[in-house]
């Protein structure tokens, strides 16, 4: 039989008045006598505007002044809230934002056994290096590394996504040897060089999206089979 592991040591809690306050506020908005808007959405209702306010938080942290992302953050956070007092009032399966914190609590602690632990990583890219393993350690039932890529992801935000993943199984999509170094100078270069793709694919009636997404699915097929090829060796 293996020993039971010692818990972690972790930091102690500070309290938070505020958070605690806005808790309270959420859940009097959604009790009875609140706001009737309030109480009657449901976790699909509520799905584009965490979209919306994610994308606007984005938008203040690349364009906005640090007020701006002080708003948009307490605007992720209440979508937060909100998701989670609904599933409080559940019938089935139900959990509260204190569950919600404590899964949260619990994955963190086990994705930096470097620091809980008496794992050694002391560069960020030592801990890169051993992030997906401890992620697939955490989550055995996942048979492949694309396992758990969010499906609603742009074709763009996939492609990177799903070439990190590749990489993992030693799959390199090779650069384009027809495309200047001045275009890779910067990000701005880089942009400028895509709309112009994206400009000139429109005029030819191509659709860019979707083009990226077919080639982003030919990586995948590829990865998927190097698995499968791995695991009847």
């Amino acid at each position: 039989m293996t020993a039971a592991q010692p818990s972690p040591e972790l930091p102690a809690p500070q309290p938070h008045p505020h958070l605690d306050q806005l808790i309270a506020v959420l859940e009097h908005l959604r009790a009875p006598g609140g706001c009737a808007w309030d109480a009657e959405q449901t976790h699909e209702s509520l799905t584009r505007y965490l979209i919306e306010e994610a994308h606007e938080l984005v938008e203040a942290i690349e364009h906005g002044t640090p007020d701006d992302v002080l708003e948009e953050l307490g605007d992720v956070l209440y979508q937060v809230l909100f998701h989670a007092d609904i599933a409080a009032a559940r019938a089935e399966h139900p959990f509260t934002i204190d569950d919600v914190a404590a899964r949260s609590t619990a994955k963190m602690v086990g994705r930096h056994p470097h620091v809980f632990g008496d794992v050694t990583a002391d560069t960020a890219d030592a801990v890169a290096e051993n992030w997906e393993t401890w992620k697939r350690q955490e989550k055995p039932e996942r048979a492949s590394v694309l396992d758990g890529v969010p499906a609603g992801l742009t074709a763009l935000s996939r492609a990177q996504k799903v070439l990190d993943k590749a990489e993992r199984v030693g799959i390199e999509v090779s650069a384009s040897g027809n495309v200047a170094d001045s275009v890779y100078a910067d990000e701005q270069a880089l942009g400028a060089a895509m709309l112009s793709m994206a400009a000139e694919a429109r005029r030819r009636g191509l659709d860019a999206e979707r083009a990226l997404r077919s080639a982003v699915r030919a990586i995948e097929a590829e990865v998927r089979a190097t698995e499968a090829d791995d695991t009847t060796v």
